[in-house]
């Protein structure tokens, strides 16, 4: 069963989880939303989801630096409590998230954040590209909707898999922990410096789905 942006805006609305996590859990379920709501529990996403309403203004923000100081990150890291946010635990994630941030060079934190002129700008590029290797028209929506869902998966900070363990994605590491820690935690805004490049990316909040 095609699962379509509307079915994964509902069941994201309804049970506050992120986007892959939704579009995976109605895959697992061939679209049925109970099912797959059912399926975001099992995993512990949905305890992460309750948390939402929480206000997050504890936390960290960690500096990594890389080769001599040719590399530096800025990640903040929220959570509810200072006592959650002075935990080994929650400090070992935002160091993790700081790696992830060096290591994959992310330049956003959702889906969300991705201007639609950037969108734009990608999808005409992989239809030309399609079109130049000669794929027929019926095809190159297609094409194009892969290439954007690549472009997502490399440039979003949450979207990305995680450099330490290729079967989970950043926000699957977020949300472990909040079920683990039991509090609400966001990544609220990242930079990333390279000597030599252009400024890094300072995004906006991100809340653990």
């Amino acid at each position: 069963m095609e699962i379509t942006t509307t079915m994964i805006k509902e069941l994201r609305e309804a049970t506050g989880c992120g986007i892959l996590d939704c579009r995976a859990a109605l895959r697992e379920a061939d679209g049925d939303f109970d099912k797959a709501s059912d399926i975001l529990r099992e995993k512990g996403l949905a305890k992460a989801a309750k948390r939402s309403s929480k206000e997050a203004s504890e936390g960290v923000i960690e500096v990594y630096s890389h080769g001599e100081g040719r590399l530096a990150v800025m990640v903040e890291v929220n959570c509810e409590t200072d006592f959650v946010g002075r935990s080994p635990e929650f400090i070992k994630l935002a160091h993790e998230i700081a790696l992830q941030i060096a290591a994959a060079n992310p330049i956003y934190l959702t889906e969300e954040d991705i201007p639609q002129a950037a969108l734009d700008h990608e999808a005409r590029i992989a239809a030309a590209r399609a079109k130049e290797e000669g794929k027929p028209d019926k095809v190159v929506p297609m094409m194009v909707e892969g290439y954007l869902k690549k472009y997502k998966e490399e440039t979003v900070l949450m979207n990305q898999t995680y450099v330490r363990d290729s079967s989970m994605t950043v926000g699957d590491l977020v949300n472990e922990q909040v079920s683990k820690l039991g509090e609400k935690i966001l990544v609220r805004r990242f930079v990333r410096w390279e000597l030599g490049a252009e400024s890094g990316e300072d995004e906006d909040t991100e809340e653990a789905d």
